[in-house]
C-alpha cells in the first residue's frame, strides 16, 4: 500500500512538473514570440522602399499662376534698324563678338531687325505687365498674348536695365493676376514653380526647390547693376525669361530672369529677381515712367575673417564699409569707415547682395534703417538715400 501510494505520489509530483515545465515553456514560447514580431517589424521598417511624404501638390497652385503669365513678342523696326545699321557703319570695325549669340553679331545679322519672345506676369487688372529688361530693350514693336489667347498691343511704359526690370502695359481690364509672396521670407528647400513660354511652348510649369538666396552671377550689365537673385533647380529655358517663380501657394515670388549654361539651355540652375526687389522698381515705373534710384553712397566689400580679426569683432558676415562717397548719404548719416552693416530695414545683412536686395527697390528721397558694428558696439542709423550723381 505504501508502494502504491508513493507511485501514485510520484505520479502526482511528476505531473505537477511537467504541466509546470510546460506553462514555463509556453511563457517562454510567448515571450521569444513577441521578442521576435517586434525584431521582425524593425527589420521590415529599415528594408521597406523610402516614401515621399509631400503634403500638396501644384495643382492649384498652377491653376492660379498659369493665367496671370502671358506670352512676349518683341521686334525691331525697319526704321530703327536701319537707324542702327548707320551708326555701325560709322564704326572703324564692328565688334564680332557682340550679341546674344555669334549669329546675333553685325556680320550675320546685319540685315535683319532683332526680335524676340519671352514671357511676362500681369501685375494689375488694367494691363500693366512686369517683364525683363533684356526681353524688350531693342523693340519698338511688342506684341502680348495672354493665356486666353487674346493678343494685344503693348507699349513699353519703362525700363530699368541695372535691375534688368521692364513694365509693359496693354489695353485690357478684369485680367487675372496673383498675391504676392514676400520673398524675404522665403526658405532654401522650399518648393517653387517656374510659369513661362520656354522654347515657343506656351504656358509651360516646371517644378524644383529653391537652392540658394542672394546669389550675384555677375550678368547683369551697367553702371550699379542689382543682382541678388534666388536660385532654384526649376528647369528655366530661352522664352521663360520674364516669367512668374511661384511659391507653393501659388503667389508671385520672384521674376525668372537667367539660367547657369554653356549650352544655352537649361543645365540645373535658374535664377530670379525676388520679388521684394521687383515691386519697388516697378511701382516706380508705373507712376512716373522711369526709376531713380537711391544710393547709399558707400563703397562695400563682403567681410572675410582677415578683415573681421584686424578689427578686434567677434563677427564672420557682414557687409564692410571700404569708404563713403564724399557728399554721399551714409556720410551725411554719419556712418564711418569700417562699419560693419549688419542689419538694413530689420533685414540681417551677410553680404552685398544682401545689402543690394534690401535697398535696391528704395528711391531717392527713401529712408533706411541701418544696424552697424561699429567696433564691437552696436550703431543705429537712418540714411535718406540720394540719387547717383
Amino acid at each position: 500500500m505504501k508502494q502504491a501510494f508513493s507511485y501514485v505520489f510520484a505520479g502526482m509530483i511528476g505531473g505537477m512538473m511537467t504541466l509546470g515545465g510546460y506553462f514555463a515553456l509556453q511563457g517562454n514560447q510567448q515571450i521569444a514570440a513577441t521578442d521576435n514580431s517586434q525584431f521582425a517589424k524593425k527589420v521590415n521598417y529599415v528594408n521597406a522602399p523610402p516614401t515621399l511624404n509631400v503634403p500638396f501638390d501644384f495643382t492649384e497652385a498652377a491653376a492660379t499662376a498659369t493665367p496671370a503669365v502671358v506670352h512676349i513678342s518683341a521686334k525691331e523696326s525697319e526704321k530703327k534698324a536701319r537707324e542702327n545699321r548707320k551708326q555701325q557703319q560709322n564704326q572703324p570695325w564692328p565688334n564680332i563678338f557682340e550679341g546674344d549669340s555669334f549669329f546675333g553679331n553685325p556680320f550675320f545679322n546685319y540685315n535683319q531687325p532683332k526680335q524676340g519672345t519671352g514671357s511676362g506676369v500681369i501685375y494689375t487688372e488694367n494691363g500693366y505687365i512686369i517683364t525683363n529688361n533684356h526681353v524688350v530693350e531693342f523693340a519698338d514693336e511688342v506684341e502680348v498674348t495672354t493665356n486666353d489667347n487674346k493678343t494685344y498691343k503693348a507699349t513699353i511704359v519703362g525700363t530699368y536695365p541695372d535691375g534688368d526690370l521692364a513694365v509693359l502695359k496693354i489695353d485690357a481690364k478684369n485680367l487675372p493676376t496673383m498675391r504676392l509672396a514676400n520673398s524675404d521670407e522665403a526658405k532654401i528647400g522650399e518648393w517653387v514653380l517656374a510659369v513661362g513660354n520656354p522654347l515657343e511652348l506656351n504656358s509651360t510649369v516646371t517644378a524644383g526647390i529653391i537652392s540658394a538666396k542672394g546669389r550675384d552671377i555677375n550678368i547683369i550689365k551697367g553702371q550699379a547693376p542689382i543682382e541678388s537673385f534666388i536660385q532654384t533647380d526649376a528647369a528655366v529655358n530661352p522664352g521663360n525669361s520674364g516669367g512668374a517663380l511661384v511659391d507653393a501657394n501659388g503667389r508671385l515670388l520672384g521674376i525668372n530672369t537667367a539660367i547657369a549654361t554653356q549650352t544655352g539651355f537649361f543645365e540645373g540652375y535658374s535664377f530670379a529677381i525676388p520679388i521684394n526687389l521687383a515691386i519697388g522698381i516697378v511701382n516706380d515705373i508705373i507712376e512716373n515712367g522711369s526709376y531713380e534710384r537711391g544710393f547709399l553712397g558707400i563703397n562695400i566689400a563682403d567681410l572675410d575673417n582677415e578683415t573681421s580679426k584686424e578689427l578686434g569683432l567677434d563677427i564672420s558676415q557682414g557687409v564692410f564699409v571700404e569708404s563713403l562717397v564724399d557728399g554721399g548719404a551714409a556720410q551725411y548719416a554719419g556712418v564711418l569707415p569700417n562699419d560693419i552693416i549688419v542689419q538694413a530695414n530689420g533685414k540681417k545683412i551677410r553680404s552685398s547682395a544682401d545689402l543690394l536686395e534690401a535697398v535696391g527697390g528704395f528711391k531717392a528721397g527713401d529712408t533706411v534703417s541701418l544696424v552697424l558694428n561699429r567696433r564691437g558696439k552696436q550703431e543705429n542709423v537712418s540714411v535718406r538715400l540720394k540719387a547717383n550723381n
